[in-house]
């Protein structure tokens, strides 16, 4: 993992940086060390520049506090403000924040590739909530995404086991998944199969929702919900 250190005009002491880990879309990880001074927008700026993404305004940097709530790091105010109840050093995430409405007007590839993972995390965590015959399709594209062209000498029966695609899947829907995979997909490169995903995925309703934990009290009795 590369360690790059940013330093803020004014001159400061070492004992005055701070370390950020930021995970990506993809879960590996990249670091930088920062001034106590130095703002949000810097941060989000860093993995743009990483990935060399040209299409910025759809993604953001998140953070969860002490109480385990989710926030977006605001890019005009100091990190480190922010984050003054964390412990060092901070470990924040890169997400896409706002959802385009029409994902196939995307121009960039690599704003698509994005989108697709994020699009996969929101289905293994259960944030896109999807019916049988949508969750296989979903299952099978991105298969077909990862892996190509079903090939019955690389890949055994259960080929898709160790894919993680939803928070619980049955027997049923992994059969399902590997039918869609050998005999709907087949021929479709990468970039296409992924595409297909997204097209799939922006039908549903809960593309784009955030759920947020909460409580709420009726009549004396609380309860969690999500938001």
């Amino acid at each position: 993992m590369k360690m790059l250190r940013f330093r803020s005009p004014s001159i400061r002491s070492l004992d005055q940086e701070v370390l950020c880990t930021i995970r990506l879309l993809d879960d590996s990880e990249i670091s930088c060390s920062i001034q106590r001074d130095t703002k949000g927008q810097f941060l989000l700026d860093h993995v743009c520049n990483h990935y060399n993404l040209l299409e910025r305004d759809y993604f953001g940097i998140r953070y969860v506090d002490p109480e385990k709530q989710r926030h977006w790091l605001e890019p005009n105010k100091p990190v480190v403000r922010q984050m003054k109840s964390a412990h060092q050093p901070y470990t924040m995430c890169f997400r896409l924040k706002f959802y385009p409405n029409e994902p196939m007007k995307i121009r960039e590839e690599l704003t698509r590739y994005l989108l697709y993972l994020q699009l996969k995390r929101d289905i293994y965590h259960g944030r896109l909530l999807c019916p049988f015959a949508e969750a296989a399709y979903l299952g099978a594209c991105i298969i077909q995404a990862e892996l190509g062209d079903y090939d019955p000498e690389e890949h055994p029966s259960d080929y898709i086991r160790d894919f993680k695609l939803f928070p619980k899947h049955s027997l049923k829907l992994e059969r399902k998944i590997m039918e869609i995979h050998k005999n709907e997909l087949r021929g479709q490169c990468t970039s296409f199969a992924e595409l297909n995903m997204l097209q799939r995925a922006h039908s549903l309703e809960t593309y784009g929702v955030d759920p947020h934990p909460c409580k709420v009290t009726l009549g004396g009795f609380q309860s969690d919900c999500e938001v």
